[in-house]
């Protein structure tokens, strides 16, 4: 576990699986018509994918810039999630 977490490959891990809940919570979507649209749902995961990658990056000790990328791209997504939801309210 150790080496998973120093090497930065858990969140490649965690990342892998967000991407196939996204692909199962699509497929769902359009079998069963209920669910988040899925510009809702890329938005939504999108942030926390954006969220994995800069604790990636921390874990490797890149500059701060590079964290800070992916904590903006994580702000503008999760700003995109929330018009979506909003505009449906």
């Amino acid at each position: 576990m150790t080496e998973l977490f120093a090497s930065g490959r858990i969140i490649d891990i965690i990342a892998a699986f967000m991407l196939i809940e996204c692909l199962v919570l699509i497929v769902w979507r359009r079998q069963s018509g209920s669910g988040l649209s899925v510009s809702a749902l890329v938005a939504n995961l999108a942030a926390g994918v954006a969220m994995m990658l800069s604790l990636r990056a921390a874990l490797l000790g890149r500059p701060w810039q590079i964290i800070s990328l992916w904590l903006i791209l994580a702000l503008f997504a999760h700003a995109a999630d929330l018009k979506i939801r909003w505009a449906k309210a």
